[in-house]
């Protein structure tokens, strides 16, 4: 006789996501808010200057700006640990500056010039500063998370008190690598915190259009991973909510979702007017009443900040941006001979890229020698 076997369910079967509320143990020490208007001014005025210098044809490829989105750069880089990772999209600029690059670095990368971070290899969609624990940019939509899924699992291989945080746009929540990632980090119980930056638009496309469940946040629960949704406007509630989420999965190795809600005043690129999809008194409404800048400086002057104090840091981190734009000119483009350099390991790498120097035969002389044997 057939005897039939009684499936029990697992305590992981009937788990659910966690909620964590504000005020629980993972909160951290309170935002400085000067510092935190001092970094978001500098990516203002870095962006605004990448942006000329961009229609200049100073910069090369392609250049995605963050203008309108500082709170969310330097409330989830002030949430971070120094030995934490951080990798994001291609919007990169503002991460860079935030997480601690210098401007002149920056700007030399934007430059495609010898001592900008990456060499000059990143520019703007690929530049990364290691030294600093931002591991890129990454051009490639939702490219980034499995990069960061696999340096949250080598973490834990190796022993680090470390967590990673993966910012990714709106546009690549609907992309196979973040349902891969998402559920690899919650079935390995991965020190990892998903950031989505949500501006309502993957490149011209509404977040509504593009996803059947536009909350985005609720999507972790799938996998049964916590989420939640912040103001990304509001610097000191994305850095709560960040440092909150990061020390949670640092301590206790569990993964997040963090939704952070914010806009782009500029279009998708520079390329982009950014006005074919959306109207001109959207874009005002938001630059009007929403600016993160504007809001951060409203908090500081009802906490007794002065006009000249203000004046300074504006005229401090201006004079940062013009020191990085000078200090990119002034540096010289890489030799044509290291064009391989960085690219792989091999020993071989220089001769088998020797045909690609200017005026070099790609493999003709080779070619008619078999000819004519």
């Amino acid at each position: 006789m057939a005897t039939t076997r009684r499936r029990t369910s697992s305590s992981r079967s009937t788990r659910r996501p966690e909620a964590i509320p504000p005020g629980s143990a993972h909160v951290a020490e309170p935002l400085d808010l000067r510092g935190a208007l001092r970094d978001m001014t500098l990516i203002r005025l870095f962006e605004q200057e990448a942006e000329r210098q961009y229609k200049r044809a100073r910069i090369g490829g392609y250049c995605h700006l963050a203008i309108g989105q500082e709170a969310a750069n330097v409330g989830v880089a002030r949430g971070l640990q120094p030995q934490d990772k951080l990798l994001s999209s291609y919007r990169s600029h503002g991460f860079a500056l935030a997480r601690g690059t210098a401007p002149t670095g920056a700007m030399a990368e934007l430059f495609g010039r010898e001592d900008g971070v990456a060499v000059g290899r990143g520019g703007s969609m690929h530049l990364l500063d290691p030294e600093h624990g931002y591991f890129g940019g990454w051009g490639i939509v939702a490219g980034q998370l499995p990069i960061a899924t696999g340096m949250a699992l080598a973490g834990v291989k190796q022993g680090e008190n470390l967590a990673v945080l993966c910012e990714l746009g709106d546009g690549a929540i609907n992309m196979g690598a973040w349902h891969e990632s998402l559920n690899l980090a919650a079935i390995w119980n991965l020190p990892i915190v998903f950031a989505v930056f949500n501006n309502g638009y993957g490149m011209g496309t509404t977040v509504d259009q593009a996803s059947a469940e536009p909350e985005l946040y609720k999507r972790a629960a799938a996998f049964r991973m916590h989420g939640e949704r912040v103001d990304g406007q509001d610097v000191e509630a994305v850095y709560e909510a960040t440092a909150r989420l990061m020390t949670r999965a640092r301590e206790e190795r569990k993964p997040a979702v963090l939704e952070v809600m914010t806009y782009r005043l500029r279009g998708h690129s520079v390329a982009d007017a950014g006005t074919a999809y959306r109207t001109k008194e959207e874009i005002a409404e938001w630059a009007d009443k929403r600016d993160p800048i504007a809001l951060v400086t409203e908090r500081l002057v009802a906490d007794g900040i002065t006009t000249e104090e203000l004046d300074a840091i504006t005229a401090e981190t201006q004079a940062l941006v013009d020191e990085a734009v000078a200090f990119a000119e002034a540096s010289p483009m890489p030799d044509v001979s290291t064009l391989a350099d960085f690219v792989y390991g091999d020993p071989n790498t220089a001769e088998q890229f020797s045909r690609m120097a200017p005026g070099s035969p790609a493999g003709e002389e080779q070619l008619l020698a078999q000819l004519v044997a």
